[in-house]
């Protein structure tokens, strides 16, 4: 703690000189009273003394009036404040798998869907950036904090060939630590992959991208679309259809949540969606700063010479 007008603390001296004081004025009025009445009589006299009850107030009064010189001083502490900025990379499978029809309309669809709501939940000084990935992963948008953008980006995903989940969470990383605040810091930053999660290509695996991600401290939260029954049809000459089982792999989901300290969903619902926004809350990280606290000096020192005040009056009909 630092004070902005440390020589009023030097007014700290003269509680002892009171408290002294007080000490010698209650001693000698209690010489004066002994010499008007004889001590043998006083329980005819007094019901019940006050006892050591009596310094009560005067106790507060003095931590009330020390609270007040505190104030006076005009302290400042570092305290620590949540941070308002932050940065979200949507990462979005675009494989051939998730053209699959188990999840209505497709599974590319319902990621869409649900990375739409996402973007809705977030505070509007989140800055969002889209990132979609098959054989290779590459940027949608940049983060921005224009929705209208964000929107449209995810509007114009559309399934392609290869799952390179471990590229597309490396290059959401290094996006979203890219970006810079007002005042120069980085905000913090996370992952909501959104995949079926078999990866399949790319030149990243899911684990280095994982140790990569934990390295600089950006957390992926993951969620795995699909059901065991999901299919796919693939042209093949001649005209022929070939229907390709495409199973989702949670696995590699979970371990990228669990290794990066994200969290990992089995489904694209609304309080799911709500779940990951709260993690991302919690996660946002606090900024220290400056802040004088006069105000909670002040505050309990009024509370304690009102609380000392009323404990005198009720107990001995004054206030001091």
């Amino acid at each position: 703690m630092t004070f902005e007008a440390p020589w009023a603390l030097l007014l700290l001296l003269a509680l002892p000189a009171l408290a002294a004081a007080y000490v010698a004025r209650d001693r000698r009025r209690s010489r004066v009273a002994g010499r008007w009445t004889t001590p043998a009589l006083l329980p005819n006299l007094v019901d019940r003394a006050p006892g050591r009850r009596r310094h009560l107030p005067v106790a507060i009064l003095a931590v009330a009036l020390a609270a007040l010189i505190v104030g006076v001083a005009r302290p400042h502490a570092t305290v620590s404040v949540p941070r308002e900025e932050a940065t979200v990379l949507l990462a979005i499978d675009t494989s051939r798998s998730m053209g699959a029809t188990d999840i209505t309309p497709t599974r590319l669809a319902a990621a869409q869907a649900a990375a739409n709501h996402f973007v809705d939940l977030v505070p509007e000084k989140f800055r969002i950036g889209v990132v979609s990935f098959s054989s290779r992963a590459q940027l949608a948008l940049a983060p921005t904090a224009d929705r209208a953008l964000v929107h449209q980006a995810l509007a114009t995903l559309s399934p392609r060939e290869g799952t390179a989940i471990g590229d597309a969470v490396r290059l959401a990383a290094r996006l979203g630590l890219r970006e810079r605040s007002k005042d120069g810091s980085t905000p913090p930053t996370s992952v909501l992959l959104i995949s079926d999660g078999a990866p399949d290509g790319g030149r990243t695996t899911p684990a280095a991208a994982a140790r990569a991600a934990r390295r600089l401290r950006v957390p992926v939260y993951t969620i795995s679309l699909g059901t065991p029954g999901g299919t796919v049809e693939h042209q093949l000459p001649g005209g022929y259809v070939e229907t390709i089982r495409v199973p989702p792999s949670p696995a590699t989901l979970q371990m990228l949540a669990r290794a990066t300290g994200g969290k990992f969903f089995t489904a694209a619902t609304d309080e799911e969606l709500r779940s990951v926004y709260d993690g991302l809350g919690s996660r946002l990280g606090h900024t220290k700063r400056s802040r004088e606290i006069t105000d909670f000096f002040a505050a309990g020192a009024a509370v304690l010479l009102v609380a000392g005040a009323g404990l005198s009056a009720y107990w001995f009909r004054r206030v001091a």
